[in-house]
């Protein structure tokens, strides 16, 4: 009988690449949650308004916004991943979108998205102000039980 068949545990060759895209989403991850960056947020989110219109003052914020934040972000990608491109990653990103938290994705498309920034400042705002999203409304609970007999209170309904 000849040598058992060795099981190749070789990675493909995609896997480096893959790796070094997950280490960029998880730098981009701790990065979002410095406080740094959380006071650019606390900064402005009550200048923000759920309506259609735009106020003028948004457009100040948003550049100020692609200039501190992008750059802060990318300071802190090189600071961590020294050989860190953001084109390359933003490349990248295309094809690995469905990979990437929606939070983080969402963060990277305010980038060139004014109305993706604005709603990162509504929702950011909502949540401060303890208006997140309720849907206590819409839950039904249903027993898994079977009772022998009808609830009182229907049996009332009908009578």
């Amino acid at each position: 009988m000849g040598a058992p068949e060795e099981e190749s545990f070789a990675l493909p060759i995609s896997s480096t690449s893959e790796a070094k895209f997950n280490t960029v989403v998880g730098s981009i991850e701790a990065i979002i949650m410095d406080p740094e960056f959380q006071n650019f947020m606390d900064k402005y989110y009550q200048e923000f308004e759920d309506t259609e219109e735009n106020k003028l003052t948004y457009t100040p914020i948003f550049n100020e916004y692609l200039s501190l934040v992008e750059k802060y972000i990318e300071e802190q990608l090189l600071e961590r991943i020294p050989e860190f491109n953001m084109a390359t990653f933003t490349a990248t990103l295309k094809h690995h979108k469905n990979e990437v938290a929606d939070d983080i994705f969402n963060i990277l498309v305010t980038f060139t998205d004014f109305l993706a920034f604005k709603e990162m400042f509504l929702d950011y705002r909502a949540e401060k102000e303890g208006q997140g999203l309720d849907l206590s409304g819409d839950l039904v609970v249903t027993s898994l039980c079977k009772t022998p007999s009808t609830p009182a209170i229907q049996n009332n309904l009908w009578h």
